[in-house]
């Protein structure tokens, strides 16, 4: 299955001169979601991990279903107070401005094998943020994960050093 005939563009979203790359139709056709969970499951079947992290909220999508189809635990990147517990946290730049992601402090215990997953690579702020935040408390990241990827604004040289995959790269 070709996943990205699931994947359409929408010129000039959220701002002109931007072709955004919606994957709503992807979530709305049960075979085409299911076939991205699988692939990704797949690719690192053979990779040992001990828990999927994914930050909010677009990745919960994807890794919630591939957590259960490898029966692993799924550890929520949150933002600022959405978590009740104890937390540690990472702030990273966006293009206008800044953002923060946090993270149950339990949420890994150190020494963990972590597989990060988000549904697109863009930057690469929101993922080297949630690098940050498994090596805060002793994880180690095996992987970052994506549905897809706009390699045109490079995120993956801001992940150098990490294993980076990608189901579709534009």
């Amino acid at each position: 299955m070709s996943l990205t005939d699931f994947i359409r563009d929408i010129p000039d979203f959220p701002k002109p001169g931007i072709m955004f790359k919606d994957i709503t139709p992807l979530l709305a056709n049960p075979a085409a979601f299911q076939d991205s969970v699988r692939q990704l499951a797949g690719h690192y079947a053979a990779t040992p991990i001990d828990a999927i992290a994914a930050a909010e909220a677009r990745g919960f999508l994807f890794a919630a279903p591939l957590a259960l189809e490898m029966k692993l635990p799924l550890v929520p990147l949150r933002k600022p107070g959405k978590l009740p517990h104890k937390t540690v946290s990472a702030k990273y730049d966006l293009e206008y401005g800044s953002a923060e992601l946090q993270m149950h402090e339990d949420g890994i215990i150190k020494g963990q094998r972590v597989l990060l997953l988000d549904d697109v690579l863009a930057t690469g702020g929101t993922m080297k943020a949630g690098c940050s935040l498994i090596e805060h408390v002793g994880g180690i990241v095996v992987g970052c994960a994506f549905l897809l990827e706009l390699s045109f604004l490079k995120g993956r040289e801001r992940l150098t050093g990490y294993d980076v995959f990608s189901l579709v790269t534009y």
